[in-house]
C-alpha cells in the first residue's frame, strides 16, 4: 500500500488529523532542503510536498513564486530534488509528495521522470494545471510506478464534478480553499463549501490548502476536513531567516492544533 495512504488510514484509526507541509526544493538554499525536511518530519508533519520549481506557475502567490526563482538561479533540478527524495528514504518512511508542473516533467521525458521518481521513493505527484480530460494520457504511468495522481477541486467545482475528481484522485482529495492564489491572505474559507467537498467525496480523505496561515486557521479548517496543507506561510517563516528549530517549533504548534 502507499505511505500516503497508509499513513492516512492510521491518523484516521487514531481519529487524527492530517498535517501536510509544502517546501519548495532547493529553498532558501540548495543545502538546506535536507535538514528543512527532518525538522519538519520532526516537528510532526505527516506529509511532507517538495515543491519542484517551475518558472510560470500557475497557482501559485508571490511568495512561493519568489522562493521558486531562487532555486532555480541556485541551479535545482528535477534530479537533484530526486536526490533529496532518495537521501530521505536512507532514514524516513515519511510520505512524500511532488508538486509542480508538466513542462519540466515533459522536458525530463514523462515515462522517465516516473519511473525515476518512483525509484527514487517518491509517493504521489500533483500536478494543479493537469485536468481530470487530459490525466488519462499518464494512466498507465501512474500505475505502472505506483505513484499517486492527486487532483485539486476548487469552490467553482460542481458537486458532480467533486465525486468525479474524487473516484480519479489517489491518495487524497485536494481541497483548494479559495479561489486565490498559494498564500491568498484575507478571506475565510468556507466551512459549507468544505462540508460539501466532504460529503461529495466517497473514496479519498479531504485535505484543504490555500491561505492557511495560522494554527488557529488549521485548527478551524481541520474540524470539517481530514487534514491541512500549509504551504506559503512555512515559506514565509523560512524565507524571514528563522532557524530551522524554529521553524520546526511552529510545525509543532500546527499539529498540535489540528
Amino acid at each position: 500500500m502507499n505511505r500516503i495512504t497508509e499513513t492516512l488510514q492510521a491518523l484516521s484509526a487514531r481519529k487524527e488529523k492530517a498535517l501536510a507541509c509544502f517546501l519548495t526544493a532547493g529553498f532558501p538554499t540548495i543545502g538546506a532542503t535536507l535538514p528543512l525536511v527532518s525538522e519538519i518530519e520532526k516537528g510532526g508533519a505527516d506529509i511532507i510536498e517538495l515543491g519542484m520549481p517551475f518558472s510560470d506557475p500557475l497557482a501559485e502567490g508571490p511568495v512561493i513564486q519568489n522562493s521558486s526563482y531562487v532555486a532555480i538561479e541556485q541551479g535545482v533540478t528535477l534530479d537533484k530534488i530526486l536526490s533529496y527524495v532518495k537521501t530521505v528514504r536512507q532514514s524516513s518512511e515519511i510520505p512524500l509528495v511532488l508538486m509542480g508542473y508538466l513542462n519540466p516533467i515533459l522536458a525530463y521525458g514523462a515515462e522517465k521522470f516516473f519511473h525515476a521518481a518512483a525509484s527514487a521513493g517518491v509517493d504521489g505527484l500533483i500536478l494543479p494545471e493537469l485536468p481530470l480530460e487530459e490525466s488519462g494520457r499518464y494512466k498507465s504511468m501512474f500505475e505502472n510506478s505506483g505513484l499517486t495522481n492527486i487532483i485539486l477541486v476548487t469552490p467553482t467545482t460542481p458537486s458532480e464534478r467533486i465525486t468525479i475528481i474524487d473516484r480519479a484522485s489517489e491518495g487524497f482529495l485536494y481541497c483548494v480553499s479559495t479561489t486565490g492564489v498559494t498564500g491568498s491572505a484575507g478571506h475565510s474559507a468556507s466551512i459549507k463549501y468544505i462540508s460539501t467537498v466532504k460529503k461529495s467525496a466517497k473514496k479519498n480523505p479531504v485535505l484543504v490548502g490555500f491561505g492557511i496561515r495560522t494554527p488557529a486557521d488549521a485548527r478551524r479548517i481541520a474540524h470539517h476536513a481530514d487534514g491541512v496543507i500549509i504551504g506559503s506561510a512555512l515559506i514565509q517563516r523560512i524565507a524571514r531567516g528563522d532557524s530551522r528549530q524554529k521553524v520546526g517549533d511552529w510545525v509543532r504548534q500546527l499539529k498540535e492544533a489540528i
